[in-house]
């Protein structure tokens, strides 16, 4: 499962599960500091806050020639490009400079982050047994009406597999970065997988701007979006040679998270 519906809008699981810990974090540390009536649901805002805009910096400082061409994407944090290492130490600097000057909260806020850590870790192992990380066996056709699958494609070759649709906002904005990637990193099969439309609409939409794009296929009935559990689009799924799930980003793609993500990609190899 890559995603989680609430209501209209599609939730990243990873996502999903933080905010789960987050709250039971919140309830533990409330239930723990109540006596002496002491809450830890600001430090928590500021461990958080301090973390996104952390992990958000050191992201951009590590891919920064990659944003040079387009400094305003530097804000735009829709694109998932964020460096959890160090994110998690600003959070944990934050909740150890509290605790200093704060000795009454050390306790709750000891016991609501343990709490919130032991939440995540047991939804993240339960998701972790769900998981499906070999190449899905999906029949799927290109646009000419021949059938394919993606083990043909990958070719003994890493796999990036993007799902997309032609009325889809983000897809078509990130569509020109995984073109030029494709051009650009012979090393990786790029397919491209469309979710529920035709092959005149796709035809239609490939000339209109002119993405010479190879390996577009077509899965009308949106089975392979089932089978990697993603219910929005667009998704982009990173496979190693092995065909191995090792990697995944639901939502727009910029130039720096798509390299960063072929970086992690070509660690496996």
């Amino acid at each position: 499962m890559l995603s989680v519906n609430l209501g209209p809008l599609a939730l990243p699981i990873g996502m999903a599960v933080l905010l789960a810990a987050g709250l039971a974090a919140a309830g533990a540390g409330h239930l723990a500091g109540r006596r002496c009536k002491v809450g830890i649901v600001d430090t928590l805002s500021e461990m958080l806050l301090a973390g996104v805009v952390v992990a958000r910096i050191v992201f951009v400082i590590l891919w920064f020639d990659t944003y040079r061409d387009a400094p305003w994407s530097m804000l735009d944090i829709r694109d998932g490009g964020f460096t959890i290492w160090a994110g998690s130490l600003a959070a944990l600097a934050v909740a150890l400079w509290r605790g200093v000057r704060q000795p009454a909260l050390r306790r709750p806020l000891a016991v609501g982050l343990a709490t919130g850590a032991v939440v995540w870790a047991a939804l993240s192992g339960a998701l972790r047994l769900t998981e499906k990380p070999q190449l899905p066996a999906v029949a799927l056709t290109t646009l000419a009406g021949a059938p394919t699958d993606l083990a043909t494609l990958a070719g003994g070759k890493p796999l990036v597999v993007n799902l997309w649709a032609s009325w889809c906002p983000p897809c078509r904005r990130e569509m020109p970065v995984l073109a030029a990637a494709q051009q650009r990193e012979t090393g990786v099969s790029f397919v491209f997988v469309n979710q529920g439309e035709d092959a005149a609409t796709v035809r239609r939409y490939l000339d209109a701007g002119r993405l010479g794009l190879a390996n577009m296929l077509l899965d009308p009935g949106g089975e392979l979006a089932r089978a990697a559990g993603s219910g929005a689009l667009p998704t982009t799924l990173f496979y190693d040679a092995r065909g191995r799930l090792v990697g995944t980003h639901l939502g727009e793609l910029s130039a720096a998270s798509l390299s960063s993500k072929l970086k992690q990609l070509s660690e496996t190899r």
